[in-house]
């Protein structure tokens, strides 16, 4: 196995109170429903369990499960860490974190900010780096056009 890694960021006023868009974010199952490649999360306490299907790296076929611990300030903050349970590897994870804040634009709003950083093994060699981030990145960014298009949606706002 090799790890690879990819990162992203964005941000994007959404035309609503920020509480709406909080509850959105706090809610695993639409979370889920709302991303693609995501067949389910399941909370348990302050954890999520992610589980991922349906993704092709180079042709090969990757599903996976990871745990994230979730910390959350209420209405302004997600933040989320990989921590799987002790004793167990995981092939999958992730870092990053979401924020909110009221946006005092004409439009009003909320910003809502991005950041996270995925990290796979994956039975690939380490040559393949280059094309692996690549597919990733892609895989991202087609993951952020479609919640943020269901996310909008579900809003009524699109």
């Amino acid at each position: 196995m090799t790890a690879f890694s990819a990162s992203t960021t964005a941000e994007a006023v959404v035309p609503v109170e920020r509480a709406r868009v909080w509850d959105i974010l706090v809610d695993p199952d639409l979370v889920a429903r709302f991303t693609p490649f995501v067949s389910s999360i399941t909370a348990e306490d302050e954890h999520w369990i992610w589980t991922l299907s349906g993704l092709k790296v180079l042709g090969k076929g990757f599903s996976a499960t990871f745990t994230e611990r979730m910390t959350l300030e209420e209405g302004k903050r997600i933040e989320f860490t990989h921590d799987p349970p002790s004793g167990t590897k995981e092939r999958a994870g992730v870092h990053g974190w979401y924020a909110l804040s009221d946006h005092d634009g004409p439009e009003g709003g909320v910003l809502l900010e991005t950041s996270l950083e995925i990290c796979v093994d994956l039975p690939l060699p380490k040559l393949s780096a280059g094309a692996v981030r690549t597919t990733m990145k892609g895989v991202m960014a087609q993951m952020g056009d479609r919640f943020s298009k269901n996310l909008l949606d579900h809003l009524g706002v699109s």
